[in-house]
């Protein structure tokens, strides 16, 4: 088909039309024997603990991170690009498997439509993946909610560990942007209906309890960690765990299939494990610890994403996951666009579309910076160019030169519509840079200060003048350092469209300063949330959501989906 033919189909059309191989078929071709894989249909799997106990004994491959600028609201295509590089490495030879995270409902019936890449550098089968895949998110949202559950009916019971009912942290969840829910009242209609109490909702994708799965290594620590969350406090201010509450074993329980990581394939066939999602404005945006170690025991590359910028996933990837994970990252790829870099370089939203070098150049200080921080973890780097249809080659070309007069290695990615053949250049690229030592290092020490740490993000990584901490937010440094989580890293909340906490502020502020409103110790997660800005854990839907160009027809195809 004619690259001009590729053009005219959806994403979702050329996922259709792709003839999928049997998963059993992609798992093979990694090493992977039948009876490892508890399959769920044809083109879809999770792997079975005695694979996962087997390839501990394996030595590990390189390991790719795939991150971006600051995006626009349309994202851009940081998984189309991880996709496509994997598919593009093993097009020059090498083995790899792509690790990525499971889309949220928010996201894909609200602003952003489906999140399994896009063109032809896909995840299939991607109507499955972007609704209810395995059923991971579910089960995570139940066992967020029967945790609230037995919360609830502990106190309605005599509250015998004198929860204060005021000072209950643990919220409930739903895998739907729904704003409505953010601020509730629960027990309402007397005492026999349970005590009345103010609640909140959290999207699943920003529960702890989806970020617990994702940084387990296995069952054992996924039970240490659920028993370490701190549900709420006591008249007297102290903490009460899960643990004292006696549920870790039923939430376990609940997780038992979700805590599988799944193996599908993209579009070439490359072995994709996708498997957990939290959101990286929210939460610490990487897909699961035990799907990156097991992608690592099976290729000689994984490729794998963290959520939106540098300033956020990588970020968060590299002093969260990395260090509780023990993973040394080889190389990062660091995506651009010509129309993001145009937005942030002034163009508004509605031009994008429109040639214009002089905000392009303009907005590659927004690039700069993002490759100043993952210089500052001591990794190599190479920006990867993803082509859009709009983009004029006289851009492409100032873009090219501008990496080119500041030293940065530099590869066009045309994924979206070459598949990994328009990734081949990036592969080599990046795979050259893999074979250089790596000087990994995290930017603060468990031991620094909570304040210290957050101040160490703030100027090392948004490039703020400084910090300022509400007397809320300060007050509870004070209890969460007495309480003896001082050690924990923090995983702080913020705006993606930004290197600041103002949304609005566009390319590379300079002279600003950002604010911490409020933290939030996950001790079950391992880390500390701190708030910024407006950051809230339930987003609300768009005036006109994605959800409206959705449909099925009678056939049972899946449309609208992207």
């Amino acid at each position: 088909m004619s690259a001009l033919g590729k053009k005219k189909l959806s994403d979702i059309e050329i996922a259709q039309n792709t003839v999928m191989e049997k998963i059993t078929e992609t798992a093979s071709r990694v090493g992977i024997r039948e009876d490892e894989l508890e399959l769920y249909g044809a083109y879809k799997a999770k792997l079975s603990e005695s694979l996962l106990s087997r390839l501990k004994k394996k030595k590990d491959g390189k390991l790719i991170l795939v991150t971006s600028i600051n995006p626009t609201p349309a994202g851009e295509g940081k998984s189309t690009v991880t996709a496509g590089l994997g598919q593009a490495l093993n097009r020059i030879g090498k083995s790899a498997v792509i690790a990525m995270r499971e889309p949220s409902l928010g996201p894909v019936m609200g602003l952003k439509g489906g999140a399994a890449g896009g063109g032809y550098s896909q995840v299939l089968p991607m109507e499955e993946i972007n609704l209810h895949f395995t059923g991971d998110l579910h089960a995570i949202t139940a066992a967020n909610n029967a945790l609230s559950a037995f919360i609830d009916n502990h106190i309605h019971q005599g509250n015998e560990l004198g929860l204060d009912p005021g000072r209950i942290v643990w919220k409930r969840a739903l895998d739907i942007n729904d704003r409505s829910l953010r601020n509730v009242v629960t027990g309402l209609g007397g005492p026999a209906n349970g005590h009345t109490r103010e609640d909140q909702f959290s999207i699943t994708a920003a529960s702890e309890i989806m970020a617990i799965l994702c940084l387990a290594e296995d069952m054992a620590d996924l039970k240490k960690r659920l028993s370490a969350i701190t549900v709420g406090y006591t008249y007297e201010k102290k903490p009460v765990t899960v643990e004292e509450l006696g549920y870790q074993g039923s939430l376990a329980l609940l997780l038992k299939d979700a805590m599988k990581p799944n193996l599908v394939q993209t579009i070439e066939h490359t072995p994709a494990l996708v498997h957990g999602g939290p959101f990286a404005n929210i939460a610490h945006g990487c897909n699961s610890l035990a799907a990156t170690k097991a992608a690592l025991k099976l290729g000689d590359y994984t490729v794998t994403e963290a959520g939106f910028g540098a300033d956020l996933g990588a970020e968060k990837f590299l002093n969260i996951k990395c260090t509780t994970g023990g993973l040394v990252p080889s190389a990062v790829v660091i995506v651009a666009t010509i129309r993001a870099l145009k937005m942030h370089g002034g163009a508004g939203l509605d031009d994008l579309g429109k040639p214009d070098a002089s905000a392009l150049l303009s907005g590659c200080s927004n690039l700069q910076k993002h490759i100043e921080t993952i210089r500052a973890f001591g990794l190599p780097y190479a920006v990867a160019i993803n082509r859009f249809s709009s983009d004029s080659e006289e851009e492409i070309q100032v873009l090219k030169e501008w990496c080119a007069e500041n030293s940065h290695p530099c590869a066009l990615a045309e994924v979206w519509e070459k598949g990994g053949e328009g990734g081949e250049e990036l592969a080599r690229l990046t795979a050259e840079l893999a074979e250089k030592p790596s000087a990994f290092t995290p930017l603060y020490k468990p031991e620094d200060p909570v304040k210290k740490k957050i101040e160490t993000i703030a100027a090392a990584v948004y490039g703020a003048a400084g910090t300022i901490f509400t007397s809320k937010a300060l007050k509870q440094i004070k209890e969460i350092e007495a309480n003896g989580w001082g050690e924990l890293p923090v995983c702080m909340a913020k705006t993606q469209y930004s290197l600041s906490d103002d949304p609005a502020r566009r390319g590379r502020p300079e002279d600003f300063t950002i604010t911490i409103r409020e933290l939030k110790p996950s001790t079950g997660a391992g880390f500390i949330v701190a708030l910024t800005g407006e950051v809230m854990t339930m987003p609300g839907l768009p005036k006109k959501p994605a959800a409206l160009n959705m449909d099925i027809d009678e056939a049972g195809r899946a449309k609208g989906l992207f």
